[in-house]
C-alpha cells in the first residue's frame, strides 16, 4: 500500500481542473495507455502568454491523477516564460511528496506542460514526441529521457531512474544500459566537479576550448541522432555564434533547441553568461 499524502490523496479524490478546453492556445500530450499513463494538457492563454486556464485528461494510478491535477492549479496565472521553469520535483513538492516509486507521474506532468509550450512556440499541433535512441523498448523511453531524469533529480541507481521514468521496469533487458549511462554522468561530475573549477576569467582560447568540447560531448550527440549537427562560427565576448546544420537548419523547433539545449548546455558547462545566437544567413 502506497504511504500518500493527505494532499495527493485530496487532490485524486477530488481533482481540480479536470477536462479539455475548447480551442485551447496550446496543448501537450505524452504516454501511452500501452505504457499505463498517458496524460492530455490543455492551455488557454491570454494576448500577454498568461496562463488564464488548464484542463487535463489523464489515464493512470492515483499519483498520475494528482500530479495532473497539483500541475494545473501550479501554472495557472503563471506567463509561459514563468511556467517553463517549472519542474517535476516543484510538482511533488506541491503535493507534500510523492512515493519514490511514483516520481514517473510527476515527470510525466512536466512533459506535458513542456509538450504544450512548445507547440504554442512553434505553431506544431502534433503532439511532441521525445527523440533519440530507444533504451528501453517496454515503456518507448530514450536515453535523452534517461539523462534528463538523471540529471535533473541528481539519481544515482538503476532503481530510481525506474521509479522517474519507467526504462528498466520491464524485461530489465537495459538496466545495464542505464547503469553504463549512470556511471557517464556521474564520471562527467567527478571530472569536472568541472563546473565550480572551471577558472573565473577564461582567456579567447580558453573559452573557444571549452565550448567547441562542450558542443562535442553534450549537444552533438543528440543532434546527430535525428540526421542534424552544429557548427561553431565564431565567439565575440559572451557572444556564442553557431550555424545549424542537416536537419537541424530546417526545423521549425531550432530555435527552442538553441535555448533549451545549446545555450543551456554552453552556460552549465563553460560560462554562465553565454548568450547563443544562430548564424543569419
Amino acid at each position: 500500500m502506497w504511504d500518500y499524502t493527505d494532499k495527493v490523496k485530496d487532490h485524486f479524490l477530488n481533482p481540480r481542473n479536470v477536462g479539455e478546453i475548447e480551442n485551447p492556445s496550446c496543448w501537450g500530450e505524452v504516454g501511452s495507455l500501452a505504457c499505463g499513463d498517458a496524460l492530455k494538457l490543455t492551455l488557454k492563454l491570454d494576448e500577454k502568454e498568461k496562463i488564464v486556464d488548464a484542463k487535463f485528461l489523464t489515464f493512470g494510478c492515483a499519483s498520475a491523477i494528482a500530479s495532473s491535477s497539483a500541475l494545473t492549479e501550479i501554472i495557472k496565472g503563471m506567463t509561459l516564460s514563468e511556467a517553463d521553469k517549472v519542474t517535476n520535483q516543484d510538482i511533488a513538492k506541491y503535493l507534500g511528496e510523492l512515493p519514490e516509486q511514483k516520481m514517473h507521474c510527476s515527470v510525466m506532468g512536466r512533459e506535458a506542460l513542456e509538450a504544450a509550450i512548445r507547440n504554442f512556440r512553434t505553431g506544431s499541433t502534433e503532439p511532441v514526441a521525445l527523440k533519440g535512441r530507444v533504451v528501453c523498448t517496454c515503456f518507448g523511453v530514450t536515453e535523452e529521457e534517461v539523462e534528463r531524469v538523471i540529471r535533473e533529480n541528481t539519481l544515482t541507481e538503476v532503481e530510481q531512474v525506474t521509479n522517474y521514468c519507467k526504462a528498466g521496469g520491464g524485461c530489465g533487458s537495459c538496466r545495464g544500459e542505464i547503469q553504463r549511462i549512470i556511471d557517464r554522468i556521474q564520471g562527467v561530475a567527478a571530472a569536472g566537479d568541472a563546473t565550480p573549477q572551471r577558472p573565473k576569467r577564461l582567456t579567447v582560447m580558453q573559452k573557444i576550448k571549452m565550448i567547441e568540447e562542450t558542443i562535442d560531448r553534450e549537444i552533438r550527440p543528440s543532434l546527430v541522432k535525428d540526421g542534424g549537427d552544429l557548427e561553431l562560427i565564431d565567439v565575440d565576448g559572451n557572444r556564442v555564434i553557431v550555424g545549424t546544420r542537416g536537419t537541424c537548419a530546417s526545423c521549425p523547433a531550432s530555435p527552442i533547441t538553441m535555448k533549451e539545449l545549446v545555450e543551456a548546455k554552453l552556460r552549465e558547462f563553460v560560462d554562465e553568461n553565454l548568450v547563443v545566437e544562430e548564424e543569419k544567413i
